[in-house]
């Protein structure tokens, strides 16, 4: 059996789809889409109510489609115009889907949100009505929900009491918040995507989505394309205090009545399928359409993954909805036949190809329940779509978590390098410290087998930080507090070599100092990973600041025996900066050149005089040979001079 097959047999396709099975079988959609219906009715923005223990905050988006009515007729692009949330007041709001990640230079693209629903957001969010109706809710269970440009809206809700909810405690437990869509428009583009998993957010979003409703996906299409009108039309026919703005109201629906509606589904085809495209490829050269993607769950007709869910738009009408302004408001019939669907138990016809294995038995029975069935003839081109659609979905969704599996195997397998290294260290602990020792190649079989483990560590975790930069491995990886722990580990145990190995070949005096010029990519990573779990770290080109940090987190936490390995891994090179700074001072005959080497060399004695004093040092930093010991007396001779003592004082 090869792997993919492998994978399919193995997968379990019932967990995406009793999890959806689970939430429309429940009351929740049903309550959700009453609160939608009653805001599109309502004449201010939002409504409010609490129904079995939980809130229910409706949004309509009514307003947002009635103040883009003039340039949706007037066939303006840039209604729907994506727009960067770097700005100060939306960076201030959506902090942590803005702050920068270790893969955000190699993206290159900013987070970003349709401009008609962040614009309408910011007006709302600034309403008395609405911070009363936050501090109401603060704590309580929350469900925000919205039908079409009031889903969206109903997004940008969610996402900000998710980021204020959470700005308290990085690593505390989600709000208990659900943000619920019906026939939204896509909201942000692909970075928006990233960083809602990243945070792990993901599950707070449930989309609402009809096979046949064209509002969900025309902002797949490139914007030049995208008819605004039909959008803005539909909302505004949802909306029944339509009849007080007649004039704008009744051009854009004259608009939607006129649009050819064949060619509207064969132009939202035709990019839904390109961009459904994208995902069996594992870096698409650019991508396709316009520049919107899903994030959240998708509930549609199929479960699996959010671009797979779009491709299943049928470019035929089933009878009942042979227009797009019923597809689009018949969600509270489909709200209604989730569960009668979900209850369908049909067995496979004997006609039926019989099935390979038991996951394709699973996708049979799935498209079955949905309504969706490949003998029937009218149905037979849907159903094959569908079905490579959930395949490819499946596989592609779960690629990432296996990877992060056999990651872990192969951890498992690099552990006992480690533990050489260890072994290397203890050996030297009481002369001069492994990071001596290995500078100078003491013991040459010992540093042999050192630098080999040293090298085998290093390719394994340029790996994983490939593996991370490519997309195949989960968008929380570098969260994991596995992960982070043994990627600190291995930095404060191995990076005191890469050091040694530096200075040994004299690479400070040709390429310049350690800290700005030899330090190896992943270190810099690992070090932000340590410093998002909450703990003191070291930034680059920061070394006074991140001393400074570093000593007080030191004072605070005083240990009651010295450390297993020291807890800056930077350490060994800022006592070789320290030392040919010594070195410096002892022929400087400058005077201001020689108080500014002091004033240096005094920080850093007050900075490594905090770590020994409370213990974040190893016992190898104190042998009686060790670079450190050394540079203390160098330091003690060079202040009983004269002119030093006089500068000093």
């Amino acid at each position: 059996m090869d792997d993919a097959a492998g994978e399919e047999e193995a997968s379990m396709f019932e967990t995406s789809h009793v999890l959806g099975a689970l939430l429309a079988s429940s009351p929740l959609l049903a309550r959700a889409w009453d609160r939608s219906a009653a805001a599109n009715a309502a004449a201010s923005g939002f409504v409010h109510g609490e129904d079995g223990g939980t809130v229910y905050v409706g949004f309509s988006g009514a307003p947002a489609a009635l103040s883009a009515a003039g340039a949706a007729v007037a066939g303006g692009g840039g209604v729907f115009a994506p727009v960067g949330l770097g700005g100060d007041a939306t960076r201030r709001i959506f902090a942590p889907l803005v702050a920068a990640e270790p893969d955000a230079a190699a993206v290159g693209e900013q987070v970003a949100v349709q401009a008609l629903a962040l614009q309408c957001f910011l007006k709302l969010c600034g309403s008395p009505d609405f911070q009363i109706l936050l501090d109401q809710i603060r704590g309580k269970a929350v469900v925000f929900t919205g039908h079409s440009l009031g889903g969206a809206i109903a997004a940008l809700a969610a996402l900000y009491y998710l980021c204020i909810s959470s700005s308290s405690s990085t690593f505390g437990p989600a709000p208990p918040v659900l943000c619920v869509t019906f026939g939204s428009p896509l909201l942000g583009n692909e970075a928006l995507s990233r960083a809602i998993l990243r945070e792990r957010w993901g599950s707070n979003f449930c989309h609402v989505v009809s096979q046949h409703d064209v509002v969900p996906r025309l902002l797949f299409c490139p914007l030049d394309t995208v008819p605004a009108h039909i959008i803005v039309g539909m909302q505004l026919q949802q909306w029944p205090a339509r009849t007080h703005h007649a004039g704008a109201v009744t051009a854009v629906t004259a608009r939607v009545a006129d649009t050819d509606r064949h060619a509207l589904r064969q132009l939202i085809q035709t990019h839904v399928g390109a961009v459904a495209m994208e995902q069996k490829l594992a870096d698409p050269a650019a991508l396709s359409g316009g520049p919107y993607r899903p994030f959240g769950d998708i509930r549609d007709v199929l479960p699996g993954r959010r671009d797979m869910l779009y491709a299943t738009f049928a470019s035929r009408c089933s009878p009942g909805l042979e227009s797009p302004e019923v597809a689009h408001s018949c969600y509270g019939d489909l709200v209604l036949k989730m569960p009668q669907h979900l209850l369908v138990k049909r067995r496979l016809r004997a006609a039926d190809a019989p099935a390979t294995s038991n996951y394709d038995a699973g996708v049979s029975l799935a498209l079955e329940a949905s309504g969706i069935h490949a003998m029937v003839r009218a149905h037979a081109t849907e159903a094959s779509t569908a079905r490579q659609w959930l395949k490819t979905s499946k596989r592609a969704g779960r690629r990432p978590s296996l990877n992060c599996a056999r990651l872990a195997t192969k951890l498992g397998r690099i552990t006992p390098c480690r533990a050489q290294i260890e072994w290397y260290k203890a050996l030297f602990d009481g002369e001069l410290g492994y990071y001596d020792a290995f500078k100078q190649r003491r013991s040459p079989k010992k540093f042999n087998k050192a630098n080999m483990y040293r090298i085998k560590l290093g390719q394994f975790w340029d790996g994983v930080l490939a593996m991370l930069d490519a997309g195949q491995l989960p968008h929380d990886f570098h969260r994991r507090a596995k992960w982070v722990n043994a990627a600190r580990f291995y930095q404060l145990l191995v990076e005191p070599l890469d050091i040694g190995d530096y200075h040994r070949h004299n690479l400070h005096r040709t390429r310049g100092r350690y800290l700005t010029h030899g330090r190896e990519r992943r270190y810099e990573l690992f070090d932000r990973w340590w410093q998002e779990k909450g703990c003191a770290g070291v930034r680059r080109g920061d070394v006074a600041s991140s001393m400074s940090s570093s000593a007080a987190s030191a004072s605070r936490r005083r240990r009651s025996k010295y450390a297993g390995l020291t807890q800056d891994p930077c350490f060994w090179a800022r006592v070789e900066d320290a030392r040919e700074q010594t070195e410096s001072a002892r022929s400087e005959r400058d005077a201001a050149e020689l108080a500014m080497k002091l004033e240096e060399l005094q920080e850093f004695e007050h900075y490594s005089g905090e770590l020994v004093a409370s213990r974040e040092v190893s016992v190898d930093v104190l042998a009686p040979q060790s670079s450190y010991t050394l540079w203390v007396e160098e330091w003690n001779q060079l202040k009983h001079r004269d002119e030093v003592r006089t500068i000093l004082l």
